[in-house]
């Protein structure tokens, strides 16, 4: 893992063309259990707009649904109600131009690291020498460029963690869906994943949605913050991040990324989510 230079990571740098796809959540809601006793409403109707390449977050409290929101934006789950578009179609089953990372690695213990990510291409039947060429591009930009050969318990959590971007990004994906992915991860290894994310993103440009509880997180890596209520979870909130890139390493010693976070934290303070 490659040193961090604070002073080189907050001068402005232009951004890639976008090439991700816009995703539009109109009036999507989840009720599990729907039509018996045990019916419970995740998340009320919610719409949102995510333009291409732009990387938007949600952060909210436990159990307000917004993991339940990512699972149906992947089409893992099916609404309740209302549609979701990526590009202009309606999604109508599991989103195949993606890549997902969760809070858990998912990695196969039993195969390399470097043979996880190209399991990918191989379940799709595609030519693996590209393939292969992205996967070490990835490697080498993530700081696993020798880590290939190894398996997953001989890695790091934060390693292990980097493997799994790699395998999210191989097919160069135009969504990217991330729950909690740094969520086991000491602070540490937080900040440096954070880092590689948003460095491999100012590249490749997808379409992000993020999903976290860490509001300094969102605000650090996020063009806009969506701000949840309590369950059943609704958008109450939403912030733009109108902030230079790359974003500090150390969001604390930046006093606009602070102020952005505070804005948040008082929403959820006056929601009754925290108490001061």
């Amino acid at each position: 893992m490659g040193g961090l230079d604070a002073s080189a990571t907050t001068a402005p740098r232009q951004l890639t063309t976008a090439h991700g796809l816009r995703i539009a959540v109109e009036g999507v809601g989840k009720i599990y259990g729907e039509g018996t006793k045990e019916a419970f409403e995740a998340l009320k109707p919610t719409t949102i707009d995510i333009t291409p390449g732009e990387f938007v977050s949600v952060v909210g409290p436990s159990g307000c649904g917004k993991s339940t929101l990512m699972l149906m934006v992947a089409g893992l789950l099916k609404p309740s109600a209302g549609v979701i578009l990526v590009g202009a179609k309606p999604l109508t089953g599991a989103l195949t131009d993606v890549g997902i990372v969760f809070q858990d690695h998912l990695l196969l213990e039993f195969r390399t690291a470097l043979d996880n990510v190209l399991l990918q291409g191989v379940i799709r039947h595609l030519p693996l020498p590209p393939v292969r060429k992205r996967a070490l591009e990835l490697f080498e930009r993530l700081g696993l460029a020798h880590a290939g050969d190894r398996y997953p318990h001989e890695l790091s959590g934060g390693m292990r963690q980097r493997v799994s971007l790699a395998r999210a990004l191989v097919l160069s994906p135009s969504v990217l869906l991330m729950d909690e992915p740094f969520g086991a991860l000491d602070a540490l290894t937080r900040i440096q994943v954070r880092h590689d994310l948003e460095q491999l993103w100012m590249v490749d440009r997808q379409t992000v949605l993020f999903i976290t509880h860490s509001v300094e997180e969102a605000v650090g890596l996020s063009d806009r913050v969506l701000v949840m209520s309590p369950s059943p979870g609704r958008v109450v909130e939403e912030l733009s991040i109108d902030l230079p890139r790359p974003r500090p390493v150390a969001l604390g010693e930046e006093p606009e990324l602070a102020a952005y976070s505070k804005r948040i934290y008082d929403h959820f303070a006056r929601l009754g989510v925290i108490h001061r």
